[in-house]
């Protein structure tokens, strides 16, 4: 296996060997009072990691899953989805295959929505809830969450977040921003294994949740807060999951969540920095999102037009450092460098070293 530092997917990310380690642990009840104590500490540090003082929802599934939950628990009505990417037009996907109406508003991959084209739409007529992709991970694109929240709070509509790779990366202020669902997953910025989803609620959505038929049962947003309000989910739980999110946990709130944000937010601009020096030595290589709208955990960048993603992928593989094609419909043309996790920049920089000796070459 190779040395910590040299895996640059865009998820999962790199988990360190003691966050693996700790997943060995024996079972144990997860009625008992043993896990309840885990649940309690978990749950504790993740309403510090999405600043929120609501329950957090630690589910032993992908955050896809709760994508699902999201919609389960939305007021009924038609569903307005806001599309820049694969992951957003999974969102509006989820969506559909629950039964619900829904309009899309598409921009080129790589674009965020200006706020009067979003605001045309909620004019014309009543939705029941936007569904938002806060960090594009196929495009590395980062829109302003706390605008879109209060447009569409301002048109009484519900703002559904998926936060995969922002939460834990940069500011998600779930309390002060008022987003109505927020959701990650373990295998981004938080650097844990896949497998666990965590999302908040507010008191809002819930409130109007329970009068939501055909909710389901496994991802029963009511369910989830009851059991939350209770110190335990409401299934079998992924136990040795939870050994590791509760140590990460633990050192993500020490490092400080301001300091973590500041350490992502380097290393996405040591990679404009790269770039702006690769276009001077005459490397046709560019961002896919613009200028103040790039996600600090996830960076896409356009190829040459004669270099291959899946060549240029592999070459820097053999150099022992692994990042990431493009996603959907940019998988030839698009690298993608992940960036998060507990990487930091003296990872970063050999990375992007081999990345410059392959574009040379």
């Amino acid at each position: 296996m190779s040395a910590f530092g040299r895996f640059f997917l865009p998820g999962p990310t790199d988990v360190r060997p003691e966050i693996l380690q700790a997943m060995a642990q024996p079972m144990l009840p997860h009625r008992g009072p043993a896990f309840s104590a885990l649940h309690a500490r978990v749950v504790e540090n993740l309403q510090t990691v999405f600043r929120t003082t609501r329950p957090v929802y630690a589910v032993s599934a992908s955050a896809t899953a709760l994508m699902e939950m999201a919609i389960r628990g939305a007021p009924e009505g038609p569903i307005l989805s806001l599309v820049n990417g694969a992951f957003a037009e999974r969102f509006a996907a989820v969506a559909q295959a629950c039964g619900r109406r829904v309009r899309r508003v598409v921009v080129p991959w790589g674009e965020i929505h200006p706020l009067g084209l979003l605001e045309r739409h909620l004019a014309e007529e009543p939705f029941a809830a936007l569904t938002v992709v806060h960090s594009e991970t196929s495009t590395g694109a980062l829109c302003d969450l706390r605008a879109v929240t209060e447009l569409s709070h301002r048109y009484g509509v519900m703002c559904l977040a998926d936060a995969v790779t922002s939460v834990g990366a940069g500011a998600v202020e779930t309390d002060a921003w008022g987003v109505d669902f927020v959701l990650t997953g373990s295998q981004k910025a938080l650097a844990l294994p896949p497998g666990l989803g965590f999302a908040v609620a507010s008191e809002a959505y819930i409130l109007q949740a329970a009068v939501v038929p055909g909710r389901g049962r496994y991802l029963d947003p009511i369910e989830h807060e009851e059991a939350a309000l209770r110190g335990g989910p409401p299934s079998t739980p992924a136990i040795p999951l939870f050994y590791a999110a509760d140590l990460q946990l633990q050192q993500i709130v020490a490092e400080g969540l301001e300091a973590r944000w500041a350490r992502h937010g380097e290393m996405q601009r040591m990679v404009e920095h790269w770039v702006i020096e690769r276009q001077a030595e005459g490397v046709a290589i560019t961002f896919q999102a613009p200028a103040g709208a790039r996600s600090p955990s996830v960076s896409c960048l356009s190829l040459p037009p004669e270099r291959d993603a899946k060549t240029v992928v592999a070459t820097v593989e053999a150099r022992g450092f692994t990042i990431g094609r493009g996603y959907g419909q940019l998988q030839d043309s698009t690298i993608r460098i992940g960036h998060m996790g507990d990487l930091r920049p003296e990872h970063l920089a050999p990375c992007l070293d081999a990345l410059s000796d392959v574009l040379r070459s």
